[in-house]
């Protein structure tokens, strides 16, 4: 699983560089979550991620994870920022969402910022690695996080980055669903990154 949440970071920086945006990226989740090694990939790739101006830092815990991913978009408060925005992710496992809900419930109704946004990447599982299976959407939508729910790994690119424009759009922090068949696997994928675009609706009300 590793690869595929830095993938999205760096896609939605080109993505926003070719729009004109300097934005920034800010990823953190518990480093003993056993998605497939996040942070030991971040790491290997930390200078192309410095190169983009993404900053990993992993957490004490889940929710001072969540937390610091909550001070990243409150930039319209910060006079002269060095960036537009800084789309930001937290990583994490069911036992992680179960123990984050307030800090993540916290987060999304501050909101994200609307040249930045949060993606939320959390790992379900049927009890591989804890004692009980889990089946986080639940919780996610008690905290009104919408879900993504990625099929294959080339969707937990697309709809990486479909999570950042809802995010923005919206104001709200957006789930990715990921599961064991999907994650823990290694794939070759043809995802045309650069030509990725969400539509989006007119702001107002109804005609």
């Amino acid at each position: 699983m590793a690869p595929k949440p830095s993938r999205v970071l760096l896609a939605q920086k080109a993505l926003d560089e070719r729009a004109g945006l300097k934005t920034a990226g800010f990823i953190t989740g518990y480093r003993g979550s056993p998605l497939g090694n996040v942070d030991n990939t971040l790491w290997s790739i930390s200078e192309r991620l410095r190169a983009a101006a993404i900053t990993f830092a992993p957490g004490v815990n889940e929710d001072m994870a969540a937390t610091a991913v909550r001070g990243t978009q409150q930039l319209g408060w910060v006079p002269d920022p060095l960036y537009d925005g800084v789309f930001a992710a937290w990583y994490g496992k069911g036992p992680g969402v179960d123990r984050s809900i307030d800090a993540l419930k916290h987060g999304n109704f501050t909101g994200s910022h609307p040249k930045g946004g949060v993606a939320v990447f959390y790992g379900d599982h049927g009890g591989k690695s804890s004692s009980i299976a889990h089946h986080s959407e639940q919780a996610m939508a008690a905290a009104l996080i919408p879900s993504l729910y990625p099929a294959n790994v080339g969707e937990i690119v697309e709809y990486g980055l479909m999570a950042y424009a809802l995010s923005r759009y919206s104001g709200s922090w957006v789930g990715v669903k990921l599961v064991n068949e999907v994650v823990e696997q290694t794939a070759t994928i043809d995802v045309d990154v650069m030509n990725l675009q969400a539509v989006l609706p007119e702001y107002g009300g109804a005609a």
